[in-house]
């Protein structure tokens, strides 16, 4: 008889939510490369287009800190809520064991 299945224990780095922050990290580092070109394709001050490419680059970077944090909290949330392991055959505690001797009780004497 199979035994219950058990939750695919792929790592976070697999996650959709992980794969979702690592494609808004990206996305806003193409951002930061592609606002200044389009600055001064449109006339702006190379001082301006620099400017705004280094704040860009700021706020993306607090960003992906921030979410990297989060992330590590919501891992931790999640690990706490798993149940503790169980061993083989899902049976802990007293009395999880069969077979061997049991002492006193219920032995006829005869």
């Amino acid at each position: 008889m199979p035994g219950p299945r058990r939750r695919s224990e792929t790592p976070l780095a697999t996650s959709p939510a992980q794969n979702s922050a690592t494609d808004v990290v990206r996305w806003a580092t193409f951002s930061c490369a592609l606002v200044p070109v389009v600055l001064l394709w449109f006339g702006t001050s190379l001082a301006g287009a620099a400017g705004t490419a280094l704040g860009l680059a700021a706020v993306t970077a607090v960003c992906r800190i921030l979410l990297r944090q989060s992330e590590r909290g919501a891992a931790r949330l999640l690990a706490e809520e798993r149940p503790p392991h169980r061993g083989r055959h899902h049976r802990t505690g007293t009395g999880a064991h069969r077979g061997g001797r049991h002492t006193g009780g219920n032995t006829p004497v005869g």
